[in-house]
């Protein structure tokens, strides 16, 4: 690069023969002596060294030459400064370049460097050249180095020493010699040039700017060094990090050519601080929808402040994603549990508030709550600390009253509970290693649609995806794997959840869990869960088994379709609700669950796949369909393939409506059950009222609460063998159970015959 041929910039000064009244005896500002009609100087047009040249007496102890014309200093440009010097008599001076530095309006630019070394001069007649390179960037071989601020000098030169001394100058060159830093051939703009100092406390802000503004396509070269940026910098070309960045939390390095993590490690020297910085871009409008990790694993040593790494901003709903890469936990880190205890009071009234709460300022928002009548997964959505007020992810079922609640708050490796609100969130293909000793994400407290694909959520201490509150709004976990961290603890010991949900709407496909102790606990409704694969079995012969899913909603409008349940069972609850006695609504009501394969293997007998669990009295199944499943029982039979949890209420068997249990599977499942429910019965004596059993193949053991059809498989005789062939009369709900069903005759009689019962109305 050379300005004075490529973009015709006028470097060079005049030759002394032109006139000396360009040349200034001072520091060459406009006002300042020249040399024309000096009595200390004269042109000499033929000497025989230099041909035309200056003839200076030095008479002062700096006798100055300066060119007063003003040479620019572009930025990226570097110029040399070039005298030859020769002493006829008298004394022997020093010689120095020297400058006069300038800025906009003419004002001098002080602070920085305005000569060069001095050269001495031992000869008479000896002719010696001095030379210096004037430039903004403090690279080797620049004399003066002179940063952004100067845009003009008056070059020239300096005589020091002695006075008395009769010199001879030459013309004065000045050139363009950037090319000794930078070639065009190579294609690399050098932020030094520009002003950059990287001295780690210099300001280099504005030089960045100005390196990327002539960059034109071409690279960015940030050399070693420590590059302190003040303000937001963005980076449209290429940028090759030798040297690192550091800058205030609050502002951003948007590299919009090059955004990919690698990119932002390269920048800051740290994974975890680039991480945050490349999310911060993110967030920032860095012209790109993803950031892309390219397989890149960063070691994270504490939690990270998801909202606090964008300063700025605490609600954010464009589409964003984090892709391709690991976040592993440091065995070493800050992920201890901060556990607190405080006494609070509770109002079903008010039923997600806890209030009068000691302690409250050492509570963390995010906390799970344990206490009396607390269901599973009820978290601290957000609190009050000047009304000692606490607001609850979920209701609780039994806690009316004031008793002590321990607050758990557990550390993930990615925290966004800071956020007030997060939209449109996805990651993609990120393994989450949390390494047994922390959690994976925490959601913002509100939001839609964050979403999971391809991702590992492998070994978390407590969670994989916890929702403190409605972040969880219509979440999708696709294709992904959570793998637990307790695979060698018997079930009863385990405590890990994959995840939890407490809006509506979440979509849960084609995932696989190992040996949680629970893969999902669902309270919102609307859910699609399809395609799974989770397994929660261990070694003990005739073990317990832990719920896989938990659907912690009595109307819950959720289908449960084509999953593979291995060694667990789905557990239908209503313990998120804060008067759990049924008094209106639908109960138990709008689920399908259908096309599963349920396997169990050394299971107790009492085991089952499909379990509802009432924490209050009068609820009542209500649409429900259980259709098409595979249910199978190895190494020893269990009783049935669903049940009702009794320990705290028993269905109302009586209110059943709409209840569909057919087209199931059974192997290994003592009482097969189905509704309607098709019974054979052979009547060997006669009778006038036959009882009917339905041998518990009611579902859930229900009543017999209805008859669909009654077929006589042969005629129907009475004692004398004559056959009958009135109808009979049917008595619903017989027996200590209510599970019989009598057929009523007007005599005796004997037969077989098909009754079709129905446990529903």
């Amino acid at each position: 690069m050379n300005k004075a041929i490529t973009d015709g910039v006028q470097l060079m000064p005049p030759a002394f023969a032109n006139g000396l009244t360009v040349w200034s005896s001072g520091d060459g500002t406009p006002g300042s002596d020249t040399y024309a009609n000096a009595n200390n100087a004269a042109f000499v047009p033929a000497d025989q060294d230099f041909g035309g040249c200056l003839e200076v007496q030095k008479v002062n102890s700096t006798t100055r030459v300066r060119y007063m014309g003003e040479t620019p200093l572009l930025p990226g440009c570097y110029l040399q400064i070039k005298a030859r010097i020769k002493v006829l008599s008298g004394s022997l001076p020093n010689v120095r370049i020297a400058a006069f530095a300038g800025r906009s309006g003419g004002n001098a630019v002080t602070g920085i460097p305005l000569n060069s070394a001095t050269t001495s001069l031992t000869d008479y007649g000896e002719v010696v050249e001095v030379t210096a390179i004037v430039g903004a960037g403090d690279r080797t071989g620049v004399d003066m180095v002179w940063g952004s601020t100067p845009i003009y000098g008056h070059f020239g030169i300096d005589l020091t020493g002695p006075n008395g001394g009769i010199v001879r100058i030459d013309d004065i060159e000045i050139e363009d010699v950037t090319s000794f830093f930078l070639r065009d051939l190579i294609s690399v703009v050098d932020v030094r040039d520009y002003g950059a100092l990287g001295d780690g406390t210099t300001d280099d802000s504005a030089a960045f700017d100005r390196a990327n503004s002539a960059a034109e396509g071409r690279l960015i070269l940030v050399p070693p060094g420590t590059y302190f940026l003040a303000d937001d910098v963005s980076l449209s070309a290429n940028v090759r990090f030798e040297g690192t960045i550091t800058m205030p939390t609050d502002k951003v390095l948007m590299l919009t050519k090059e955004f990919h993590l690698p990119a932002y490690i390269d920048a800051f020297g740290d994974e975890e601080l680039a991480f945050k910085k490349a999310f911060q871009a993110l967030l920032n409008n860095v012209d790109h929808e993803a950031l892309d990790m390219r397989g890149r694993k960063v070691f994270i040593r504490e939690p990270i402040d998801m909202q606090a790494a964008v300063p700025d901003r605490d609600t954010y709903a464009t589409r964003r994603v984090i892709r391709n890469g690991q976040l592993e936990a440091a065995p070493t880190g800050d992920w201890d549990d901060v556990v607190v205890t405080g006494q609070g009071t509770y109002d079903p009234s008010d039923s997600r508030k806890l209030t009068g709460v000691t302690n409250i300022s050492a509570i963390e928002i995010g906390s799970r709550v344990e206490g009396n009548g607390v269901g599973r997964e009820v978290y601290v959505r957000d609190k009050d600390i000047t009304t000692q007020e606490i607001t609850l992810s979920n209701p609780l079922y039994d806690a009316a009253g004031r008793q002590t609640y321990t607050f758990k708050r557990f550390k993930y490796l990615v925290d966004f509970s800071g956020f007030r609100s997060l939209s449109k969130f996805i990651f993609d293909d990120v393994e989450f290693q949390c390494n047994g000793v922390c959690s994976g994400i925490l959601l913002a407290p509100t939001g839609l649609i964050f979403h999971v694909r391809d991702c590992f959520f492998s070994r978390p201490k407590d969670k994989g995806i916890t929702s403190h509150g409605g972040g969880c709004q219509g979440m999708f976990i696709d294709r992904c794997q959570f793998l637990s961290a307790e695979d060698a603890l018997n079930v009863p010991e385990r405590k890990s959840i994959g995840f939890n949900v407490n809006a509506n709407d979440p979509k849960i496909r084609d995932n696989r869990a190992t040996k949680f102790r629970h893969f999902g606990v669902i309270t919102g409704a609307n859910s699609l869960i399809k395609g799974n694969h989770f397994f929660q079995g261990d070694a003990i012969s005739d073990g317990v088994r832990s719920a896989g899913f938990v659907i912690a909603k009595a109307y819950c409008s959720t289908i449960f379709n084509g999953n593979y349940i291995d060694n667990c069972f789905l557990e239908w609850t209503n313990e998120h609700d804060p008067t759990p006695n049924f008094t209106s609504g639908f109960s138990f009501s709008a689920m399908t669950i259908s096309d599963n394969v349920f396997l169990s293997g050394d299971v107790a007998p009492w085991f089952s796949y499909v379990v509802v669990k009432p924490y209050g009295s009068g609820h009542f199944l209500n649409g429900v369909a259980i259709t098409g499943n595979k249910f199978r029982s190895i190494n020893g039979n269990i009783d049935r393939a669903e049940r009702v949890d009794t320990s705290f209420s028993d269905l109302d068997h009586s209110r059943a409506k709409a209840l569909t249990f057919t087209g199931n599977s059974y192997h290994g499942v003592t009482y097969q059950v189905s509704n309607p429910l098709r019974i054979k019965h052979d009547q060997n004596t006669t009778a006038s009222t036959w009882v009917v059993e339905t041998d518990q193949k009611l579902p859930f053991d229900g009543y017999a609460m209805g008859v669909d059809s009654i077929v006589m498989l042969e005629r129907i005789k009475n004692a004398s063998n004559v056959a009958n062939f009135d109808m009979p009369n049917i008595d619903l709900r017989e027996g200590p159970n209510e599970d019989r069903v009598h057929v009523a005759w007007g005599e005796a009689q004997r037969g077989l015959l098909q009754v079709t019962v129905r446990s529903d109305s």
